[in-house]
């Protein structure tokens, strides 16, 4: 296998260098702006006499208009991304700190990034039946917030998992899943990397979770890796077939890489005495990125927490048995734009990558707000690491692609009635499907009941279609509910009803489901 090999590798020349320290000069000259976009406009008010103040307002607006492509981005959405090395480990009960449930302003999208999950043959198994107990406790947390399971891939120990807010389920499209096995020649997927892309609001991003090779002597394999992995994993869309074809990459996993050279009390004291910055230009990450150009497109934050590995379980110790592995920043989180151009020798150095296109009509700005890691959990020899992100896009769309309603009174003592209308041409089936919902669901397959949709023939646009439910798959005892258009084809819920009320049934006295109410008393 050539991505194994370790003969010496072939290097681009200095204007992939130069294009790559353009792209990283533009994210972070955006990152800037937008601080000084906030300073200045949260004091608006008391610059209407300043001349000096309102010219510099002025000027920071002409620079946003200019960078961002004639737009400021307003619609902001929150991305939470977990990576974490479980080390074969159960989950722990409670997961609602590593979450950040309660943060301000609240999350819109959950990625979650597990390697060495439990992947037994026995457990392996078990696994595809039901839902591994990781997803499991990830969603008994999350469900209650009104986040749904968007989709998950798994490849043995390596398991992936999106959710969103109901809200935007409609507006994540296209979604598909891939893996690349790299472990043991390719043929076993102990270590490799597992991949989810889709569209999100018109905005092509895709995250890609890996676990890569072991040891401290293996820092070019592990470059060897990802380079095959981003090389070989592709998806059935025309526009991004392959990861680097998208606009936003997220990069993370159990990268493995260690700090070189240094010795174990060195690393140790500089840890203890929070000297962190001693051991960063020892970083293997750090130092294969000024070598490899492909590398140099993904950004990362400050390496300011604790090496995340290796632990004593259930301590903040570092490792103390006979193999006293050297304490390492091996769980990362990375991110790349989609360069606007490739560079090409008469490019001005000012103008050869920009995280943004000037002319693009959709544009979308990356914002790292938080890299850390979460030192209260030590099921695994591996502390998770968090990230949080502030997307701030233009939408390219914001109606859903097909509209549902209940109609009238909804109970068990007869039939449900409901609409559905298709807003948007997409690839209908007669296979679709409209779910009953009860609210704080999982996952679209959480269901209560679901009825087909029309049959005979597919609708047309804004045609009204009515149809209805049984009254006997109707819940008993009623309460909050919604209506879920289910795509075949797109594999995703891509409309909903408002939340609307199911009335408690008759029958549920009758069938003793509820105590019968007598002269107001139960």
């Amino acid at each position: 296998m050539d991505f194994l090999r370790h003969s010496p590798r072939l290097r681009s020349d200095s204007m992939s260098s130069s294009a790559s320290q353009s792209s990283r000069t533009s994210q972070r000259s955006k990152v800037v702006l937008r601080q000084r976009l906030t300073h200045l406009l949260t004091c608006v008010e008391d610059m209407s006499s300043d001349d000096e103040a309102g010219e510099e307002v002025s000027r920071t607006l002409d620079e946003a208009f200019h960078l961002c492509g004639g737009y400021v981005p307003t619609d902001a959405f929150r991305l939470h991304m977990v990576t974490w090395n479980v080390a074969t480990a159960e989950p722990p009960e409670d997961v609602a700190s590593l979450m950040q449930l309660d943060v301000q302003p609240p999350t819109d999208i959950y990625v979650i990034g597990l390697q060495e999950v439990n992947a037994t043959p026995v457990r392996f198994i078990s696994d595809l039946l039901v839902e591994d107990s990781w997803s499991h406790v990830f969603m008994e947390t999350l469900a209650p917030r009104g986040f749904v399971k968007v989709t998950s891939v798994r490849m043995q120990g390596l398991l992936l998992l999106v959710f969103a807010k109901q809200m935007h389920l409609p507006f994540i499209r296209n979604i598909q899943t891939t893996y690349t096995r790299t472990g043991i020649f390719g043929y076993w997927g102990n270590k490799g990397g597992v991949s989810v892309r889709f569209s999100f609001y018109g905005h092509m991003v895709c995250f890609l979770n890996c676990h890569l090779a072991a040891h401290m002597n293996y820092a070019l394999q592990r470059v060897d890796e990802i380079e095959h992995i981003l090389e070989k994993q592709d998806f059935d869309i025309t526009d991004t077939p392959h990861v680097r074809d998208h606009k936003v990459v997220f990069w993370f996993g159990d990268l493995n890489f260690r700090i070189a050279d240094h010795g174990l009390h060195f690393l140790r004291s500089s840890i203890n005495s929070e000297r962190l910055n001693l051991l960063w230009s020892k970083d293997q990450l750090t130092m294969m990125k000024k070598n490899e150009p492909f590398l140099q497109e993904f950004e990362e934050g400050p390496l300011n927490f604790k090496p995340t590995y290796k632990f004593n379980r259930n301590s903040d110790t570092y490792d103390t048995s006979g193999k006293k592995r050297k304490p390492a920043w091996t769980d990362r989180i990375l991110w790349r734009i989609k360069p606007k151009t490739l560079p090409s020798e008469d490019d001005d150095d000012q103008a050869l990558m920009s995280t943004v296109d000037e002319t693009e009509e959709y544009p979308l700005l990356v914002i790292q707000d938080k890299y850390t890691c979460d030192m209260s959990y030590g099921v695994s020899d591996h502390k998770p690491v968090i990230a949080t992100f502030s997307l701030e896009l233009k939408k390219c769309y914001d109606t859903p692609q097909v509209h549902v309603s209940p109609l009238g009174a909804w109970c068990a003592d007869h039939d449900g009635l409901l609409t559905y209308t298709v807003q948007e041409d997409f690839m209908s089936s007669t296979w679709d499907w409209i779910g009953l919902y009860k609210v704080g669901f999982k996952s679209a397959s959480d269901y209560e009941t679901f009825v087909w949709v029309r049959e005979e023939e597919l609708p047309e646009i804004n045609e009204v279609i009515q149809i209805s439910m049984d009254k006997d798959e109707i819940p008993l005892l009623g309460g909050q509910f919604v209506l879920g258009y289910y795509s075949t084809n797109m594999q995703s819920i891509i409309g909903f009803s408002d939340n609307f009320q199911i009335l408690e049934s008759k029958r549920a006295v009758m069938e003793g489901l509820v105590p019968e109410n007598i002269n107001g008393l139960k």
